[in-house]
């Protein structure tokens, strides 16, 4: 299921790169501003799972261990999905 997955992201990032990369004219701009969506979407993602998981914390404090163990692992996630992001905007620019 695992390497289904990564193959399924691998080829989207491969087919994002070659729709944008065929924007040659607004390559480097549109490259720059995809990267500042990619950080500003996961600073907003991490702090709603920030703001979540205080919030649950406040209504089960004995569950304080399982939740910031949770919250570290979807942060995580978040930050690769942005970290994917921008290495597509970075071999956006490089390609030229």
């Amino acid at each position: 299921m695992v390497k289904v997955l990564i193959i399924a992201v691998m080829t989207s990032l491969s087919v994002l790169l070659e729709v944008v990369s065929n924007l040659a004219p607004f390559g480097y701009g549109l490259a720059g501003i995809g990267a500042g969506l990619a950080a500003i979407g996961a600073g907003l993602g991490i702090g709603n799972i920030g703001k979540s998981g205080m919030e649950a914390i406040a209504r089960q404090p004995e569950a304080t261990g399982d939740i910031r163990s949770n919250m570290i692992i979807a942060a995580a996630l978040v930050e690769a999905v942005a970290l994917f992001a921008n290495v597509v905007c970075l071999l956006v620019i490089l390609m030229k």
